[in-house]
């Protein structure tokens, strides 16, 4: 699987991590969305480039790894702002 599936990834890593990310970050859906698609790239990139673990498929280590990866966007995003 390719960037799609990465894409699709993170539209529900995104929603997972700000849910589970701590504060509040007052984003709308649509921002919510497209912080989930930049995470679930950058995590299927990273995991994929560093440790072998991609997205094979709906499963749990590619959901994993695209909320880590959003989550590392939100974070970023919140050192920016800051």
């Amino acid at each position: 699987m390719g960037i799609l599936s990465w894409a699709v990834f993170g539209l529900i890593a995104g929603a997972l991590a700000k849910w589970i990310y701590p504060g509040r970050q007052g984003r709308s859906l649509l921002s919510t969305m497209l912080v989930g698609i930049a995470g679930g790239l950058l995590g299927g990139w990273a995991g994929s480039a560093f440790f072998g673990v991609g997205v094979s498929g709906f499963d749990w280590r590619s959901i994993l790894v695209a909320v880590l990866g959003s989550m590392f966007v939100i974070w970023l995003i919140e050192r920016i702002r800051k």
